[in-house]
C-alpha cells in the first residue's frame, strides 16, 4: 500500500488559503475602508467630493485613460519585431496590446481577485490573435517586471522629495520608504535573474499549471510556439534594447503622469498643491496601495494611504478620502466597458470554436 504523503495536508491547505486570499482582502478593505468613513465626517467626505464636479471627473478619467494607453503600447514593444511569436508569419496590430491593456486594469479593479488576474487574463487573450501562449506569457512577465521596477523607480523619487521636507514625521516615512524600495529592488532583481539565468524551467512548469487551473486546460486551436524560457530568452535579448528601453520609458511616463490626477482633484476642490506634494502623495500611495497587492484593488488600504501620506502636507482626512474615491471613478467607468469586451472577445472565441451543426 502506497503511504500517504504526509505533507500532501499542508499543502491542501496552503492552496485553499491562496484561493480564499482574494476574498479575505476584499473583506479586510471593505472593513478598513468602513472604519474610515465612519471615523471621519461623512458631509465632509462629501462636500469634498461634490466640489471636484463632472469636469474634473473628466479630466481624470482622461487622465486614466492616457496612462493605461501608454502601458498598453509599453507591453506591445516587448513582442515587436519577433516574428516568432506568431507562428504563422502574422503580426499583432498594437491596438490590440492597448485593448487588452484595459482588459487586464478592468479585471484587477473590478473583480474579487489579487492584483495578478488581469495578467492571466490578458495573456489568454492576447492568444486569440495568434500569439503563441510561451510568448505571451513572457511577455507579460517582462512587462510585470518593468512596471515594478519603474513604480521602484517613482517611489524612491517620492521618497527624495519627501526627505527634503521640514518635519521629523516626514523624515522618518522617507526613510522607511527608502527601506522598503531596497528590499523592492532586490526581489524585481531577483526575479529577473529568475528569467534569464535559466531558472525559468519551474517558473515555466508552475506557469504551465497555473494556466491550465485556471484557463481549463491548453487553449483549443492556440498557436504552438517554444517555451516560455526560449521566449524569455527572446524577449530580453542583446539586441532588444531599444524596445525595452522604450517600454521602461513609456511605463516611468506613465507612473509620472499619474500625479496629474492628485492634481486635477484637488484644484478642483480648491487646495493648492505644489508638483513635489503631488508627485509625494501619488508615488507613497501608489508604493501602500502594491504592498498589499492580495487586496483587490487596494480597497480600503488605498483611503488609508492617502489619509495618512497627505497628513504630512495639512490634507484634511475628508478631502484625502475624496481624493481616492474620485481616483476609482476611472476604474469603473474604464473597467465596466473593459470587462465587457473581454466578455465579447471570449464569447465570440467560442463561436469560432465550436462544433459545426
Amino acid at each position: 500500500m502506497p503511504m500517504a504523503d504526509p505533507a500532501s495536508p499542508p499543502r491542501r491547505l496552503l492552496r485553499g488559503f491562496a484561493r480564499r486570499l482574494p476574498l479575505l482582502g476584499t473583506l479586510a478593505g471593505l472593513g478598513l475602508g468602513g472604519w474610515l468613513v465612519a471615523t471621519n465626517d461623512l458631509a465632509s467626505i462629501g462636500d469634498a467630493f461634490g466640489r471636484i464636479g463632472a469636469l474634473g471627473l473628466v479630466g481624470i478619467v482622461v487622465v486614466r485613460a492616457l496612462i493605461v494607453l501608454l502601458c498598453g503600447l509599453a507591453w506591445a514593444r516587448l513582442l515587436a519585431g519577433l516574428g516568432a511569436a506568431v507562428p504563422d508569419g502574422g503580426r499583432v496590430e498594437t491596438g490590440a496590446f492597448v485593448i487588452l491593456r484595459f482588459v487586464r486594469e478592468g479585471v484587477n479593479v473590478l473583480l474579487p481577485v489579487a492584483s495578478v488576474g488581469g495578467e492571466v487574463v490578458g495573456g489568454r487573450l492576447l492568444t486569440f490573435w495568434g500569439v503563441a501562449g510561451s510568448f505571451a506569457a513572457a511577455s507579460l512577465l517582462a512587462d510585470m517586471l518593468i512596471q515594478v521596477a519603474t513604480q521602484v523607480g517613482f517611489t524612491v523619487l517620492g521618497a527624495g522629495l519627501l526627505w527634503r521636507l521640514p518635519g521629523e514625521a516626514a523624515a522618518t516615512l522617507a526613510r522607511w520608504t527608502v527601506e522598503v524600495a531596497a528590499v523592492a529592488v532586490a526581489a524585481v532583481a531577483a526575479f529577473f535573474a529568475l528569467q534569464r539565468l535559466g531558472s525559468a524551467r519551474g517558473l515555466e512548469r508552475r506557469l504551465a499549471g497555473l494556466l491550465r487551473r485556471v484557463l481549463g486546460g491548453p487553449e483549443p486551436g492556440a498557436a504552438a510556439g517554444p517555451s516560455v524560457r526560449d521566449a524569455l530568452d527572446a524577449v530580453w535579448g542583446r539586441d532588444r534594447r531599444g524596445p525595452l528601453a522604450q517600454a521602461t520609458l513609456l511605463h516611468a511616463a506613465g507612473w509620472l503622469l499619474g500625479a496629474a490626477e492628485i492634481w486635477i482633484v484637488l484644484a478642483s476642490i480648491g487646495v493648492e498643491a505644489s508638483l513635489t506634494e503631488v508627485l509625494v502623495l501619488e508615488s507613497l500611495s501608489q508604493a501602500i496601495k502594491s504592498a498589499a497587492f492580495p487586496v483587490p484593488s487596494g480597497l480600503g488600504v488605498q483611503e488609508g494611504g492617502f489619509v495618512f501620506v497627505g497628513a504630512l502636507f495639512g490634507l484634511d482626512a475628508g478631502i484625502a478620502i475624496a481624493l481616492s474615491l474620485a481616483k476609482r471613478v476611472p476604474d469603473v467607468v474604464l473597467g465596466l466597458p473593459a470587462l465587457l469586451v473581454w466578455q465579447t472577445l471570449e464569447a465570440r472565441r467560442a463561436q469560432v470554436l465550436a462544433p459545426p451543426g
